[in-house]
C-alpha cells in the first residue's frame, strides 16, 4: 500500500507502508491518520497455532495478563483458604481494577484479613485506569494509598502465599524471594517455556513479569479456560461471578464476561497485551498492539472474537452482543470539546492455520 505523498516548503515524502495483514487504524475525517500493527497467536490446548496475525512467535512481556497464573498458587497452596478469601476476593487477585470504591473496599478486605497494615504491598499507588475514577481523585486531592493500585489485589495474594509457607513477607516482589519462585514455577507450568528460557523483568508494580512469546500466553489460555485442577476452577468461577471486580465500569475485561455471561475471559496487559480464554472452542488467544498503544488493544481483541465466532462455535454470537460490548469495536477520537473527531478500529484479517 502506498501512502499519497506529503509535502512541505522544505521536503517531500513518500512514506511506504507495510503490507499488515491485521492492524488498527485510527482515522482523523476520511484519513488514516495512524496505524498499529497488531501480532497475534490464537491456539488449542495441545498448543497448536489456529489463527495467526503478524508474528505469533513475537516475544514481549506479558505484564498483567499473566495475573491469574500469578495468583494461582495462592489457591493451589492453600493459602486462599487459610485466610477464607471470598469468590470477590480471589476475583480482585487477578484483576487490574479501576480503584473504583467497590475495589478498593475488597482490596482493604484483603490485607485486613492477612493482618498487615497496606503499607505491607509493595505497589505503589498511580492514577486510576477509570478516567472517571482519576478526574474525582484529581478534583478532590484524594491522597492515593497502595491499594489504590491496579494490581494492589495480586499483591495481596502474593503476600497470603508468602504467609500461608511462613516465608518473609519483605522483599516478596523480588526476584529471588521464595514467592517469586514459586510463581515462575506455576508460570513454566501453563505456558511450557522453561524458566531458564524465559525473560524475566520488573513489572510496573515493582513484581517479576515475564518475558515470553504471544503463542505461549495464548496456549497457557487455553489451558486455563478448561483446566478441572481445583485451583483454576476456583478462579474461573470468581471472575465469572464477579466481574465488576477483573476491572471496571466501561472497561472491556469486565463487559465481556458479563455480555457472554463467562463464556469469554479477557485479561489486558500493559503495553498493548491482550488475552483471551474461549472454553467454549477451547482455544487461548493472545495479542500484541507492537506499538504499545493500549486503547488500540481492545478493539483489536473484539475483532479477533468476531473473526473466531464466524468458524467455531464460542458460546456466544456477535448478533446478540449488546451495545456494551460493541462499543469497544470502535472507540471514538474527540477533540477537546468532546466532538469526534475519528476513530479507533481494527482492519484486516487473520491467517486462519486449521
Amino acid at each position: 500500500m502506498r501512502w499519497p505523498h506529503t509535502r512541505n516548503s522544505e521536503h517531500s515524502v513518500i512514506l511506504l507502508a507495510m503490507n499488515w495483514d491485521f492492524r488498527v487504524e485510527s482515522t482523523r475525517g476520511d484519513l488514516v491518520e495512524s496505524v498499529h500493527r497488531v501480532s497475534l497467536a490464537v491456539v488449542d490446548g495441545e498448543g497448536r497455532l489456529v489463527a495467526e496475525a503478524g508474528d505469533p512467535g513475537l516475544i514481549t512481556f506479558w505484564r498483567s495478563a499473566a495475573k491469574p497464573f500469578q495468583a494461582m498458587p495462592m489457591v493451589a497452596d492453600g493459602a486462599a483458604e487459610q485466610f477464607r478469601f471470598d469468590l470477590r476476593e480471589l476475583a480482585l487477585t487477578c484483576a487490574s481494577h479501576s480503584s473504583e470504591p467497590a475495589h478498593l473496599e475488597v482490596a482493604e478486605s484483603l490485607i485486613r484479613k492477612l493482618g498487615l497494615p497496606e503499607q505491607a504491598l509493595a505497589c505503589g499507588p498511580h492514577p486510576s485506569l477509570s478516567p472517571a475514577v482519576a478526574e474525582q481523585v484529581l478534583r478532590h486531592g484524594t491522597v492515593m494509598t497502595p491499594r489504590w493500585s491496579n494490581c494492589s489485589g495480586k499483591h495481596a495474594g502474593m503476600l497470603a502465599l508468602a504467609l500461608a509457607h511462613g516465608w518473609p513477607t519483605w522483599g516478596y516482589e523480588r526476584q529471588e524471594h521464595p514467592v517469586q519462585r514459586r510463581i515462575l514455577a506455576e508460570v513454566e507450568r501453563w505456558t511450557g517455556v522453561r524458566a531458564g528460557e524465559m525473560h524475566l523483568g520488573v513489572d510496573g508494580c515493582t513484581a517479576v513479569c515475564f518475558g515470553l512469546s504471544l503463542r505461549s500466553m495464548a496456549l497457557a489460555y487455553a489451558r486455563f479456560g478448561v483446566s478441572e485442577e481445583p485451583a483454576a476452577v476456583r478462579l474461573r468461577a470468581a471472575v465469572a461471578a464477579h466481574p465488576e471486580m477483573v476491572a471496571g465500569h466501561g472497561r472491556l475485561c469486565t463487559d465481556l464476561l458479563l455480555g457472554t455471561v463467562g463464556m469469554a475471559f479477557a485479561k489486558v496487559g500493559a503495553d498493548g497485551v491482550y488475552c483471551a480464554s474461549l472454553p467454549r472452542a477451547g482455544l487461548g488467544v493472545a495479542l500484541k498492539v507492537e506499538d504499545g498503544d493500549m486503547r488500540s488493544s481492545a478493539p483489536a481483541l473484539m475483532a479477533v472474537l468476531r473473526a473466531l465466532a464466524g468458524r467455531t462455535p464460542l458460546g456466544f454470537e456477535p448478533s446478540t452482543w449488546p451495545e456494551s460490548l460493541t462499543r469497544h469495536e470502535a472507540l471514538a477520537t474527540v477533540n477537546t470539546r468532546g466532538t469526534r473527531t475519528g476513530v479507533l478500529r481494527a482492519a484486516g484479517e487473520l491467517r486462519f492455520l486449521a
